[in-house]
């Protein structure tokens, strides 16, 4: 049997709830100071070993660089490490895995949160 691990890779999940017609915001960060300003990606479904599925939206850092719909926002402070994903006008078809890959520099470094986002009507 073959084991291979990735101390350096961190993963991170969280549950966030919402109603249809709000904005919902799901959280990622980093430390700029740590890792300085770098490049990262936001996509749906699960996050494989390299790179992002289903890619919504990406920023170099500075400035989102490609977004799949104006819905999809990066309303942080980019350059401080604040990446979180805000939804505009969320709808039950939101609902589901997201995941947030910020790039490290090194081998299997790079920092993942998953999110499980449930958007519900609202009463």
């Amino acid at each position: 049997m073959f084991l291979l691990l990735f101390p350096g890779s961190r993963v991170s999940a969280l549950m966030v709830r919402g109603s249809v017609g709000q904005d919902v915001t799901l959280p990622c960060r980093y430390s700029v100071r740590d890792h300085g300003v770098t490049t990262m990606y936001w996509g749906r479904g699960e996050l494989p070993l390299l790179w992002c599925n289903n890619m919504i939206i990406s920023t170099d850092g500075q400035r989102v660089d490609s977004r799949l719909s104006e819905r999809y926002r990066l309303l942080g402070r980019l350059t401080g490490g604040d990446v979180s994903l805000t939804i505009l006008q969320a709808q039950e078809s939101d609902s589901g895995l997201y995941s947030c890959r910020v790039e490290i520099p090194g081998w299997f470094n790079d920092q993942k949160h998953t999110v499980n986002l449930i958007i519900t009507k609202g009463e």
